[in-house]
């Protein structure tokens, strides 16, 4: 809930109120204006409403937060958040690429692409050191030996790095190689994995789950924010439904609608929405022109005989040609891409 302090408040009332609350249990985030503060309180509303804070000295009005989503909708926070992954800015007037194979396979594989992509304009490589598998004998990715050469090209091509974790245990081991953290379709209700995400102040990448709502998914977000991270990129990366044709559907929707719900960035992938390359371009325009802060591309060298995913990735001159094309786009929804 939000309580709203009168015109004029002094900061010895504002700083009782938030000293009740916290006694109370509750986590505030108070927003100072110029006029008027207002205190977001996160905990039993019970309790508040059993602590007549509405005759505290400087207390205006209670307001109660409709959605369940409480640090990541817009009741608490009206201004767009920007995530600043050093220097490279997600939400705001320039569109973030992310682009990159996605398993890394070898120390030749993951320099070529990556100097490529930093080449055609991408500004984060992505690379899949631990690959949770539908099946438990496809290849799961180099681990650590991975991380290390993710890093390595990090260093000599300054270029910022992300992949993902799966499990709790590697939380600690991928923050030290990665500069964003990303969560899985599968693991976006993993609630611990969030937790631990959510306590290291690292940015973290979430990804839409494969049949998750738009409400499950901030849901989802919350638990990070909630343990202390407000560093969230959202990603919708297709959800399952009847259709077949392509490997999962694209909701071009969701970008709107978080935008409406929500305070946090959000991008797309257009490689798993579609599983096949020749339409990432086309999903790629469709976001860019829907309004989202970005794209994660998969790149690859050798798509036919990649590790995995190589029927929806891109050539690094497919790559090219797509950021050629998207830049017009950018231009013309008020972006720089």
């Amino acid at each position: 809930m939000i309580i709203v302090m009168k015109p004029y408040a002094t900061k010895e009332e504002i700083a009782n109120v938030e000293k009740k609350l916290v006694n109370l249990g509750f986590t505030t985030h108070p927003i100072y204006g110029e006029i008027k503060t207002v205190i977001g309180a996160i905990g039993d509303k019970t309790r508040v409403e059993a602590s007549n804070f509405s005759n505290m000295a400087g207390v205006e009005a209670i307001v109660p937060i409709m959605k369940p989503y409480k640090l990541v909708g817009k009741e608490l926070q009206k201004e767009p958040t920007i995530v600043d992954v050093e220097g490279v800015k997600f939400g705001g007037k320039e569109l973030v690429i992310i682009a990159g194979p996605c398993a890394i396979e070898n120390e030749e594989q993951i320099y070529s692409v990556a100097r490529s992509i930093k080449k055609s304009g991408a500004k984060i490589l992505r690379g899949g050191a631990f690959k949770p598998r539908t099946s438990p004998y496809s290849f799961q990715g180099l681990e650590e030996e991975g991380l290390k050469l993710l890093h390595r090209v990090k260093e000599d091509l300054e270029l910022l790095v992300i992949t993902e974790v799966v499990d709790t245990r590697d939380v600690e081991l991928v923050s030290q190689y990665s500069d964003i953290l990303q969560i899985g379709a599968r693991n976006m209700q993993n609630f611990r994995l969030l937790s631990e995400c959510g306590k290291t102040q690292k940015p973290v990448l979430l990804k839409r789950g494969l049949s998750s709502t738009i409400e499950e998914w901030l849901m989802a977000a919350e638990y990070i924010l909630s343990a202390g991270n407000p560093r969230v990129i959202l990603c919708e990366r297709g959800i399952r439904t009847f259709e077949t044709a392509t490997r999962n559907t694209l909701d071009i929707n969701a970008v709107a609608v978080v935008k409406e719900l929500s305070h946090l960035p959000i991008i797309a992938d257009p490689s798993h929405g579609t599983g096949n390359w020749r339409y990432v371009s086309a999903a790629s325009r469709a976001f860019i022109a829907a309004g989202a802060d970005g794209l994660i591309v998969e790149v690859h060298p050798d798509p036919d005989n990649a590790t995995s995913d190589g029927p929806q990735s891109l050539r690094p001159e497919m790559f090219d040609d797509l950021m050629k094309v998207l830049k017009p786009i950018a231009e013309a929804v008020g972006r720089v891409l």
